[in-house]
């Protein structure tokens, strides 16, 4: 014999001052707690790796400064390949990226190259640059 057995018969109570809660808003007291929202994002954020600025040598400054000469007197367009960095905007660091295009001016005063498709890449990013 059950002990609940007189008991189980019975009808459930129900509150007569307050109205019972659906079970969609019962399922919600039951729902995950993020005490600390945002932090997987900057966990994720930490792991993320970028790479340090090259440094050039002299002996390569010099000569990507002769390559560079050479593009901005040149009568028509060189077609050129090259590696550049783009710093990250969010951290220390950045990323190395290489690109081969037409280069439509060379700006010595802005410090800028320009390419056919007019995309602009800053003349202190190039750390490679050939001439194709």
């Amino acid at each position: 014999m059950n002990i609940y057995s007189d008991i189980i018969i019975l009808p459930h109570p129900q509150s007569r001052r307050h109205r019972q809660m659906p079970a969609s808003e019962r399922a919600a007291q039951f729902a995950p707690f993020a005490a600390l929202t945002g932090f997987g994002e900057q966990i994720c954020e930490q792991a993320r790796l970028t790479d340090r600025r090259p440094v050039l040598s002299d002996e390569d400054a010099f000569d990507l400064n002769e390559k560079l000469m050479i593009i901005s007197q040149s009568k028509k367009r060189l077609r050129v390949s090259l590696s550049y960095f783009v710093p990250d905007r969010a951290k220390r660091g950045g990323a190395l990226f290489e690109r081969q295009g037409e280069v439509r001016l060379v700006d010595f005063v802005s410090g800028i190259m320009i390419f056919s498709d007019r995309s602009v890449i800053s003349l202190n990013d190039i750390f490679a640059l050939a001439i194709l």
